[in-house]
């Protein structure tokens, strides 16, 4: 069975993520370890991580990822901002490893005023870079495939592919599928056989063992619009299908899904909605799968 999670804040303490995942029933995490919209972070004490991984442990959570701050661009034309993403990154690596998390989720970058072939280069070096200047580390980048608005790259299964394909020490590069942006990307999900049709197509593109984790969006636009906006499971442009096909399918068991979905509604928290709503579409031989 897949592990299904969602995003949630650190705020009042690392730990205080995982208490929050657990409150609603989840069975992973994704966090932020620093302000997603700043450089600067202090460092996370000893105590803080140890704390972090006690919550873990007590509440029998998995696969906690972090996803890293989008200020960084490692496609940048830009030297001093390439140069000030790769730095940030490190860090971002740096601060999952000292939390024990297998993972960091990273937009692959966008190319501004350059070029596709440039952009992709650039992210090449970058990823290069880091693994240079971090030879130690486990813990793993992981690129999120996106919905490829304005020049943002990662939004083609060939563009994620070359990286791979070009970066050195690529077993420490995974992929983060997020169902919202490959839709709006302009690959189909709904009926099974579209579903089969572009899972083919992502594995020989780039090969479904490269996949360590879901995001589980739905869309608030329609198929190729390439614009990326969340909606709660079900609710947009998507529908349940999609969803069914991904927690169904034999492949991606005990894989973490993690929901990216707007926190509430009217005052409603939505996670537990959102989480209870994918539960329903998990099924057993013969029944739905109850949990």
């Amino acid at each position: 069975m897949p592990l299904l999670g969602a995003h949630m804040s650190i705020a009042g303490g690392y730990y205080k993520a995982a208490d929050e995942a657990a409150r609603f029933g989840m069975d992973c995490v994704q966090i932020f370890t620093k302000n997603n919209n700043q450089w600067r972070a202090r460092e996370i004490s000893d105590d803080e991580a140890q704390r972090f991984r006690d919550a873990m442990r007590e509440h029998g959570l998995q696969a906690a990822c972090s996803h890293a701050s989008y200020l960084i661009n490692l496609a940048s034309p830009k030297a001093e901002l390439w140069e000030k993403s790769v730095d940030a990154f490190v860090i971002e690596l740096e601060r999952a490893e000292q939390l024990g998390l297998p993972g960091v989720v990273v937009h692959p970058g966008s190319f501004v005023d350059s070029t596709e072939e440039a952009g992709l280069e650039a992210i090449v070096r970058a990823l290069n870079d880091v693994h240079q200047r971090l030879p130690g580390v486990a813990v793993e980048t992981w690129l999120e495939t996106t919905a490829g608005q304005g020049s943002s790259l990662g939004h083609r299964f060939e563009q994620i592919a070359w990286i791979l394909e070009h970066v050195d020490a690529s077993e420490r590069v995974g992929v983060c599928v997020d169902t919202c942006h490959i839709f709006a990307a302009g690959y189909p999900l709904g009926t099974a056989a579209e579903y089969r049709a572009t899972m083919a197509e992502f594995d020989a593109t780039i090969g479904l063992d490269r996949v360590r984790a879901f995001h589980l969006n739905d869309s608030k636009k329609p198929l190729g619009s390439r614009v990326d906006r969340h909606e709660h499971i079900g609710e947009g442009c998507l529908g349940l299908e999609p969803f069914r096909h991904v927690l169904n399918d034999p492949t991606f068991q005990q894989l973490p899904m993690y929901l990216e979905t707007p926190k509430e509604r009217d005052g409603v928290e939505m996670d537990a909605e959102n989480i209870r709503t994918l539960r329903s579409l998990l099924k057993s031989p013969g029944r739905r799968r109850k949990r």
